[in-house]
């Protein structure tokens, strides 16, 4: 007999809102596709990165995504209606971060996986 492939995951590792059979729902679908797709242009992922470590202006965002406040700011806005990125009032200003642990570890995995995939590390499991 063949193991199903979400039985080699561990519990915790499965989402929890997977249906009982283990399959993903339209709506998990269309939020996942959605955040990736965030993460598929090049400046939104230099300013997530530039998140990765804690909250920052629009200003210093836009510094380490070399990229325009304005660029920035209009990235920030369409992250934030994907649920990537929070913001909130200082004065006048925005400071961003990131929405939470789930966000920090894509991050960190997809940019891990291009690293071995550059330098021609063996990928791991």
């Amino acid at each position: 007999m063949t193991q199903d492939r979400t039985d080699a995951l561990p519990a915790a590792a499965l989402p929890a809102t997977a249906r009982h059979d283990g399959q993903l729902s339209d709506a998990q679908v269309t939020v996942a596709v959605a955040a990736l797709s965030m993460l598929a242009e090049p400046t939104r992922l230099r300013l997530l990165w530039a998140l990765r470590d804690g909250e920052l202006g629009v200003s210093a965002l836009a510094q380490a995504a070399d990229c325009s406040p304005t660029a920035a700011s209009q990235h920030l806005a369409k992250m934030r209606m994907t649920g990537l990125v929070d913001q909130r009032a200082e004065g006048r200003a925005r400071i961003y971060r990131l929405t939470g642990g789930h966000v920090q570890r894509l991050l960190t995995e997809v940019l891990a996986h291009a690293d071995h995939t550059v330098s021609g590390a063996p990928h791991h499991g």
